[in-house]
């Protein structure tokens, strides 16, 4: 008899799997279809914005600049390096 799980508890099962596995060749194999499934996946997937988007996205960073929410490059790498 074949157990139907959810996607989720089919996740902890493939983790579980995956974390027992001891050959490199098997783990840089499921790196590369993992890799290359995600690719296909987005190119199915993602969608070009339409112009009125894009120009809704232009307008709120313009007005995220105006206001000062914004993070300055050298402020995010430095809280990067705290996440190590």
């Amino acid at each position: 008899m074949v157990e139907i799980m959810d996607l989720e508890g089919r996740k902890i099962l493939f983790v579980q799997e995956f974390l027992r596995i001891q050959d490199e060749e098997i783990i840089l194999g499921l790196e590369k279809l993992l890799r290359k499934e995600k690719a296909k996946w987005f190119e199915k997937n993602l969608k070009p914005m339409t112009k009125e988007e894009y120009q809704t996205e232009v307008d709120k960073a313009m007005e995220d600049s105006q206001k000062g929410r914004m993070t300055k490059a050298s402020e995010l790498k430095e809280k990067i390096k705290k996440w190590r």
